[in-house]
């Protein structure tokens, strides 16, 4: 009499497909953490644009505040400090105020660098100008 042999099948996976699983999930997660990183980035950027037209904001206030049309010396270095502090505005920054041009407009200038910039990248800028203050 004869025994049947029963059929040998796969009873799992096999450690070349776990393998291939392991490394199409890693991609994918990799390509995530990228665009993580990038959304900092921006979020960086947008908070650095957001802290310079407040800046530039605390200059116009100041400027109204003369009545004038022009900022006073006193006041043009305070804000400048302000500019400068880390706490308030940027470690690698600077501020400007232009002179009123014949229109009576008045240029409000900040640059910063941001502490992870490449050595040599063009610092960042923010311009607005405000007229008739």
């Amino acid at each position: 009499m004869r025994t049947k042999r029963p059929l040998r099948g796969q009873a799992g996976f096999t450690l070349i497909e776990v393998l291939v699983a392991i490394l199409i999930c890693s991609i994918g997660l990799m390509g995530i953490l990228g665009l993580q990183a990038r959304a900092m980035q921006y979020t960086v950027g947008a908070e650095d644009v957001t802290r310079a037209a407040r800046l530039a904001d605390e200059a116009v206030w100041a400027i109204q505040n003369e009545g004038t049309g022009r900022i006073s010396s006193t006041a043009y270095n305070a804000w400048r400090l302000r500019v400068r502090d880390p706490a308030v505005g940027f470690a690698y920054g600077d501020g400007e105020i232009s002179e009123p041009d014949a229109f009576g407009i008045l240029r409000i200038t900040i640059t910063w660098s941001p502490p992870d910039a490449p050595v040599g990248s063009q610092p960042r800028r923010y311009v607005t100008e405000v007229g008739g203050v």
